[in-house]
């Protein structure tokens, strides 16, 4: 119902209570409005942080290093440029591990078949720099299966080596490996045409006779490598060495033998040794990992190679049917 008087109509209540009905609908909606709104905000951080995580953003063990703590660096794989183990990576990782305030001692976890001499000796030189810089934080070496050529060349510049019964240790040579294909060739009748620039500019390769005085070369250059490698033994390990003709032949023993040996110093395991010698029984990871775009990259790397290769394969299966 309406009143009116003198043609002026005054809301009734029925209108009042559509207008704060109304009212009341919008004010829920801009609050309704906010709330989505932060929400979205919520759920969008959440995603960032995740990736963030995923991508490796944040540093290992950067947020736990508020107390007093043993540093762990993990050598694990192959010991290349490229590969599992970096002399950039690993002392990246040692400079980090030694500067921080907290850390009482320092652990490499190796599990290591060996490879790069010049990234394993790059790693050595390194230790020994951070040994002098911090000569009170003590750096340990914690083989686990494997610790053979540049992984034990890695070893030997910590102050001591601690290793399983089981694990396998040494491998103190160097090699050089490949083909020869000559005969197969002869065989087949394929003739192998090679132009060079410099008469030694083909040697080894695998598809020519073998040039004695160019084997020769090689010879004193692996003969260099391994004095090398001996050297840098003989410097980390000093008296506790025990040499034998054996030694530096390239051969491998197991955990337990290499304690006779010199090569090692005593049974122990990451968690024993920080507890028993460091006495820092909190771990922090400091080994630096590549993050989700690179290992991304290195896939696609990998399979794009992989393609070429099978596509090669099939064009010269062609070409031979």
């Amino acid at each position: 119902m309406n009143s009116s008087d003198g043609g002026n109509t005054t809301p009734s209540w029925e209108r009042r209570t559509l207008e704060t009905l109304a009212l009341s609908i919008h004010k829920e909606q801009r609050a309704r409005r906010r709330w989505g709104v932060f929400f979205k905000f919520l759920f969008f951080a959440y995603l960032v942080v995740l990736l963030a995580a995923a991508m490796d953003w944040f540093p290992g063990g950067e947020s736990v290093k508020t107390e007093r703590h043993t540093a762990v660096i993990n050598l694990q794989g192959v010991i290349e440029a490229e590969g599992d183990i970096t002399a950039e990576k690993v002392n990246s990782a040692l400079a980090a591990a030694f500067k921080d305030k907290n850390t009482a001692g320092v652990i490499l976890r190796i599990n290591s078949p060996g490879g790069s001499p010049v990234q394993s000796g790059a790693i050595f030189d390194e230790m020994r720099r951070q040994k002098k810089l911090y000569p009170d934080i003590p750096l340990y070496a914690v083989v686990e299966d494997v610790c053979a050529s540049g992984g034990y060349y890695i070893a030997a510049g910590a102050d001591r080596i601690f290793v399983n019964r089981a694990s396998i240790i040494g491998s103190i040579g160097v090699l050089m490996n490949g083909f020869g294909f000559t005969e197969a060739m002869d065989k087949l009748g394929i003739e192998r045409r090679l132009m060079t620039a410099g008469e030694n500019k083909g040697f080894l390769d695998p598809f020519s006779p073998v040039d004695e005085r160019q084997k020769e070369h090689v010879q004193a250059m692996l003969n260099e490598l391994h004095q090398q490698f001996i050297a840098a033994v003989r410097e980390g390990r000093g008296d506790r060495l025990k040499e034998t003709p054996e030694t530096f032949s390239g051969l491998v023993w197991s955990g337990e033998t290499s304690l006779q040996m010199g090569l090692a110093d005593a049974l122990g395991s990451v968690k024993s040794v920080a507890r028993e010698e460091i006495k820092a029984e909190t771990l922090v990871d400091f080994s630096v990992r590549e993050n989700l775009m690179e290992r991304f990259a290195k896939r696609v790397g990998a399979n794009a190679a992989a393609g070429f290769g099978q596509g090669l394969l099939e064009k010269m299966e062609n070409r031979l049917q």
